[in-house]
């Protein structure tokens, strides 16, 4: 039943394929340059991440591979534990620590981040696609898969974009925008014509006509493109040459604790950044399937394992693969798992041809990707919704663009943790002011379900504020969790009742108290309230 599932959804997860192919290529290899490792090691981890880690997995949609996020780790790590095959053995033991927390059932960590923080990593990562790929899109050679504010040639996000128009490229900015067109009119027009059109996407389309170009203005000094606007895949001599490119982990220094700690620190990071991704693909997915956590760690942390065993990057399931394969129309796993043979496939027969493939091309692609993901309808639905679920979400898209993903989305953590202090600040009790009884103000105040001490502010304040000769009355027949902070407060405010002339009524399941002599007493000898 399952492969049957898997064969004729094929008709959507071919195409999808080579979208993600044509995405994750570049990414590959910039982000194995950022990290200071050998290019092929971002290829493999690749490969890993489609073919190992898409067979494992739970998610139907979501793509893995290294991640950008991880780059200034491996690029640090690389140097401190002395050299690459080091680090690699830090990238086995951190699979195996990644395939432990699944074991433990630690994948339920995703699930409490906030929906405003996960659509402010969304559109966050959809901006910083699209500021990135603008140097690219006018042939200026920015690092390519530097996805932080800080880039690694020490420019800035807008300083890589001022300096753009310093180095502009004429040919790689007509086959640019040729390409944008080409998939502006196939998504909008010739999709809707005929079967053809869906087969045959219009990234791959637009990647056929930027070789061709590259391949017929070769040597024209006005419009050609240069070989470092290209892509640059690692071209092996013989067999011999390309399992040469293939490092293995030096397991003689197991007993390092700097290795450890590396492997550690991978393991956590990578487990975040995946389960935070997993959280917005299973958002993105048109048919809302629930993505297993737990599975998605053990298969992560086999795919790191495997991917350090034979001298890869570390992994992690990827936003802007994930997207852009559901963005392609993607329905199943197998999307994820073909780009993976297709990097392997292409490596080995055809790393001519993909050098051949202009930079520019693939930055009009990922243009599309960016504005999916970052709509501005989606800042106008969020405000509509209130300052609670809009701050949140813009602290976490301005942190991701002036920072880094993983610092953004704690910004927006932290922001919204202290909406949700201010919250259950508000809404501890509510407050009704009734009538005037015997000379007397009658002042009603409900108790929430759950009262702890984050509710102490705004009910010492309710309290103090309450004036001479007033009755308050207290109901508590709702509550069934009142923390021992608060009945010492009801407790301290009765003593000073006293001295106001204000009586004090308390409401609860056991019926009516008029002026109890002790809370403490009252409320431990409940049943409900505890």
């Amino acid at each position: 039943m399952k492969n049957s599932k898997y064969i004729s959804n094929l008709k959507n997860d071919l195409p999808a394929s080579v979208v993600v192919f044509f995405v994750a290529l570049p990414l590959c290899l910039g982000i194995a340059l950022a990290s200071g490792a050998p290019l092929f090691s971002g290829l493999i981890a690749g490969i890993v991440g489609g073919i190992v880690v898409g067979s494992l997995s739970g998610s139907q949609l979501g793509v893995s591979g290294p991640a950008a996020g991880l780059a200034a780790i491996v690029l640090t790590s690389i140097g401190a534990l002395g050299g690459f095959e080091n680090f690699l053995l830090a990238v086995v033991l951190g699979g195996m620590i990644q395939f432990l927390l699944g074991v433990l059932r630690a994948g339920v960590i995703g699930y409490y981040f906030p929906s405003s923080v996960i659509k402010g990593m969304l559109t966050g990562i959809g901006i910083i696609i699209i500021l990135k790929q603008i140097p690219h899109f006018f042939g200026y050679n920015s690092p390519e898969g530097d996805f932080s504010f800080f880039q690694s040639n020490g420019e800035n996000t807008f300083s890589g974009i001022i300096n753009t128009f310093s180095y502009f490229s004429l040919g790689a900015t007509v086959i640019a925008v040729l390409g944008l067109v080409i998939l502006i009119l196939w998504s909008n027009v010739l999709s809707k014509k005929g079967k053809i059109f869906q087969l045959i996407q219009g990234p791959l389309v637009a990647v056929v006509v930027g070789i061709g170009y590259v391949i017929f203005t070769e040597g024209n000094a006005t419009w050609s493109i240069q070989p470092i606007q290209l892509v640059s895949v690692p071209i092996p001599d013989s067999l011999s040459s390309f399992m040469g490119q293939f490092s293995f982990p030096n397991f003689g220094v197991i007993g390092n604790s700097e290795v450890w700690i590396t492997a550690f620190t991978i393991a956590l990071v990578a487990s975040l950044e995946t389960l935070l991704c997993v959280e917005a693909t299973d958002k993105l997915d048109p048919e809302k399937r629930v993505t297993p956590t737990n599975r998605e760690l053990m298969a992560q942390g086999a795919g790191n394992f495997l991917s350090g065993l034979i001298g890869g990057l570390p992994v992690t399931q990827v936003i802007v693969r994930s997207s852009a394969n559901i963005q392609s129309g993607g329905k199943t796993k197998m999307a994820a798992i073909i780009h993976g043979f297709l990097l392997l496939i292409s490596v080995i027969l055809i790393p001519v041809l993909l050098n051949k493939i202009p930079l520019s091309v693939l930055a009009a692609i990922l243009f599309i990707v960016g504005f999916k993901l970052a709509k501005p309808s989606l800042f106008i639905t969020m405000y509509r919704l209130g300052w609670k679920q809009f701050t949140p979400f813009v602290v976490t898209v301005l942190g991701i663009v002036f920072t880094d993903l993983l610092v953004g989305i704690g910004l927006g953590l932290g922001v919204g943790i202290v909406v949700i202090l201010i919250k259950s600040f508000q809404n501890s009790h509510f407050l009704h002011i009734e009538d005037k009884s015997n000379g007397k103000h009658k002042i009603k105040m409900t108790l929430a379900e759950e009262v702890t001490f984050f509710n102490k502010g705004a009910i010492l304040k309710e309290l103090d504020s309450l004036s001479e000769d007033t009755f308050l009355e207290l109901d508590v027949r709702t509550t069934r969790f009142l923390d021992y902070d608060i009945i010492e407060i009801l407790e301290d405010f009765s003593e000073k009742a006293k001295n106001k002339n204000i009586d004090i009524k308390v409401i609860s399941h056991r019926g009516v108290i008029l002026n109890p002599d002790s809370f403490i007493t009252f409320f431990n000898t409940s049943k409900k309230v505890s």
